[in-house]
């Protein structure tokens, strides 16, 4: 129901029924539907699958449903038609980004603190924004993580029967101005962005150690990419903590991310990693992607991969007030490298392996089981929210830094000293053709049986599978998440084809080799992971299937 103003009485708001057909294609991949822009704005494409969404949500009375995302284009619009569609699907309330902005950690935090039922967060990650570039939509369910394959596998199924969508006939709202509206029969609030997961950092993290390394010339360089993470890096870095004015850089959001790619690694973010590398470094480099869930770590001449920093982090977490005697556990995505598993062991905690995707966390983290969760695609995270977090990452690093008085680099050697060091890489091959890409994966599934014996240089295949997984908590269970070829020596290589593209596919091979503490920890990864790396090319076909001589992006 809605006041009529002029008339003084009830009535009822009036829902629009709007006929439509299916899209093919509409699976929600890694994280949530990612397409073109161009694809996104064909009549009916972004309501179908919103609505197919709250179709198996089903949202009960009283429920709140945030909205938010990162700014890329497009973004404003479907934020608008979401808030009517929420209105007509039943929601009472909407708590909405001003601007249109929340970062993926962010909702994950606000979902949670708020009680509501769940989210929709627009962004495509670390893919590039504009008018033809990247947009996407996921759904997050009400422990504030991505919704499980059980509710994806549904939302598909709708998206490929769904015969309309429901609406109501309502003005935008003004989504820079904070504040409470009326859209229909249900609230819409404006809330600012920043200012609750900027607490909630305070709480987990000792802000004076931070704060007083700082005043004694600690230095940092934190580039935001033009993406989500500025407003929220300014507030923290800047204000609360004290870095001089102008260490963070690229910190205003914008649609196309200032033409660039707002992906985090030595490709993307190679101005960062020159000055760190050069002789006017500051004591620490980080950067955060598109929507700010991912994080770049570099140390003054030491680039610190995401595999290591998840081990490093885990290793020294107790240091941060909120996580002193409480380490349960440690879990990383199968690509991962095996770096936090030594720590896990050496700690007397478990190690959990899962599939890559964060919603395999969350059972594990809502069950007490982990503390502490990373991927290799510079994720990392806690069980603070149920989304990665690249300014937690990084809070955590200074924290860690500040109080043990130690650089980036002397924290490195200090780790591989105790534990060893995995070498580890992983080589993208982009927008390689789909059906190239899946003969590929094809055949090589095929050849997993006869592997096991076969020397490709001077490597031995002990074993070679399709990784599989079972949940620990429910049971649930996940296969062909990836193919794995392990070497007598130790050492490994990983194919996947990755679902966080819009074009083509993109095959990712990871190789890892592990070198004891008393081994060579100080030498060129990529030297010494040649052997894994002609293997990785001999096993696969690589150059035959692909036509690639050499991966696109090297991480």
């Amino acid at each position: 129901m809605r006041r009529n103003v002029l008339l003084g009485e009830w009535v009822l708001t009036e829902i629009v029924t709007v006929p439509t057909a299916p899209f093919d294609g509409q699976a929600p991949g890694t994280s949530g539907l990612r397409k073109k822009v161009r694809v996104f704005q064909q009549a009916n494409y972004a309501e179908n699958f919103i609505q197919s969404v709250f179709d198996v949500v089903k949202p009960q009375p009283g429920a709140a449903l945030v909205i938010g995302g990162d700014g890329r284009f497009h973004n404003r619009t479907v934020i608008q038609q979401a808030i009517r569609m929420a209105a007509a699907n039943g929601y009472a309330r909407v708590l909405v980004g001003q601007g249109g902005i929340l970062s993926t950690p962010a909702a994950s935090h606000v979902i949670r603190k708020y009680g509501a039922s769940g989210g929709l967060i627009l962004s495509a990650s670390h893919n590039p924004g504009g008018p033809d570039e990247d947009f996407g939509i996921k759904y997050n369910i009400a422990n504030g993580g991505p919704a499980p394959e059980s509710v994806t596998g549904e939302i598909l199924a709708r998206t490929r029967e769904i015969a309309f969508w429901l609406t109501i006939e309502a003005e935008d709202i003004d989504l820079d101005r904070l504040g409470e509206v009326t859209v229909g029969d249900m609230t819409v609030e404006v809330l600012d962005p920043v200012a609750d997961y900027a607490d909630l950092m305070e709480q987990l993290f000792d802000f004076d150690a931070i704060r007083k390394a700082v005043s004694s010339g600690f230095t940092m360089r934190f580039d935001a990419m033009s993406a989500v993470t500025g407003p929220y890096a300014m507030e923290i870095l800047e204000n609360r903590l004290g870095f001089a004015p102008g260490t963070v850089v690229n910190g205003t959001p914008l649609e196309d991310f200032g033409g660039h790619h707002p992906d985090p690694n030595l490709i993307h973010a190679k101005e960062l990693y020159d000055l760190m590398m050069g002789p006017d470094a500051p004591d620490i480099g980080a950067a955060s992607d598109g929507d700010g869930d991912r994080n770049l770590i570099i140390g003054r001449g030491r680039f610190i991969t995401p595999s290591d920093s998840l081990a490093m982090l885990a290793a020294n977490i107790e240091i941060a007030p909120a996580y002193r005697g409480r380490l349960s556990g440690i879990a990383r995505s199968m690509p991962t490298s095996a770096a936090a598993d030594r720590v896990a062991e050496a700690l007397g905690i478990p190690c959990f392996e899962t599939p890559t995707g964060w919603k395999f966390f969350g059972n594990l983290l809502d069950a007490g089981k982990v503390t502490i969760c990373g991927e290799e695609s510079a994720g990392t995270g806690s069980d603070h929210v149920r989304e990665k977090d690249g300014l937690w990452a990084v809070l955590l690093w200074l924290n860690i830094l500040a109080v043990r008085d130690i650089s980036v680099d002397q924290l490195a050697r200090t780790h591989w000293a105790r534990f060893g060091r995995n070498y580890y890489a992983r080589h993208d091959y982009e927008a390689v053709d789909s059906a190239a890409a899946a003969t590929l994966m094809d055949e090589l599934k095929a050849r997993l049986p006869t592997l096991a014996g076969e020397m490709f240089g001077s490597l031995t295949v002990s074993r070679a599978d399709s990784f599989s997984y079972t949940d620990p908590v429910d049971h649930s269970v996940s296969e062909n998440q990836g193919v794995r070829v392990l070497f007598e020596d130790g050492s490994r290589v990983v194919f996947r084809l990755s679902g966080t593209g819009t074009q083509g596919a993109t095959l990712r091979v990871y190789l890892e080799r592990y070198e004891p503490a008393t081994g060579a920890i100080d030498a060129e990864t990529g030297v010494m992971l040649e052997p894994q790396i002609a293997a990785a090319h001999e096993i696969a076909g690589i150059a035959h299937h692909t036509g690639r001589s050499a991966p696109d992006v090297v991480t």
